[in-house]
């Protein structure tokens, strides 16, 4: 009797497991910060941020968010508020090149983006103090991504082309690294073990 109860808490905890969505969040945040970012840095000018509005929407938006979702069952309070936060980014990001930003008097519409891009900032310079207790390659994501936020809110409230390009490039940089951790997560999952280092700092 003790051992058909056994069996069936064990079958309702493998129906009950959630994989990993931390590969998926981070897979979806590099792409699309990567396509935008070549943008940014001037290296593919033109329509190119047009490219970006599904990508925002859809993989960097919709995929991020559920993964955040995700990560609320998994009980991990860091990558739930990262990935639901990034995911609202990426969409609301989406909505406001196509609704509002070309709708904005020209003379004052950097200021309206400039804001936006403060309030991302204030958000990631916290999320990179908390991402201090994760490990080496997440707190590396956020140390750039809050250093990309900076330059493009100085560029874009000083209209410096030179700044935001920098951030452009450092928003590359920072779509690369995300892509290891996901690249690591899924690949150490298959595996059953550490393939790829994530780097986790000691507690």
């Amino acid at each position: 009797m003790s051992t058909d109860i056994e069996t069936t808490e064990v079958s309702i905890s493998s129906v009950n497991a959630t994989a990993d969505p931390a590969p998926l969040g981070l897979a979806g945040f590099a792409m699309t910060t990567f396509v935008l970012s070549l943008f940014n840095a001037h290296l593919f000018p033109g329509g190119l941020v047009l490219v970006v509005l599904p990508l925002a929407l859809f993989y960097g938006g919709l995929a991020q968010f559920l993964a955040g979702m995700w990560e609320f069952k998994r009980a991990n309070t860091f990558g739930a508020l990262a990935f639901t936060s990034y995911g609202a980014f990426w969409m609301a990001f989406a909505a406001y090149v196509h609704f509002i930003a070309g709708s904005l008097p020209a003379a004052t519409a950097y200021e309206a983006t400039g804001i936006f891009l403060l309030a991302w900032t204030i958000f990631s310079a916290y999320m990179m103090i908390a991402s201090f207790g994760t490990n080496g390659v997440i707190a590396t994501i956020f140390v750039l991504l809050t250093l990309t936020f900076f330059l493009l809110t100085v560029g874009t409230f000083t209209n410096s082309t030179s700044i935001s390009e920098i951030g452009g490039y450092l928003g590359i940089l920072t779509a690369i690294i995300a892509w290891y951790g996901s690249f690591a997560g899924v690949t150490n999952a298959t595996f059953g073990k550490t393939v790829v280092p994530m780097f986790p700092f000691k507690k």
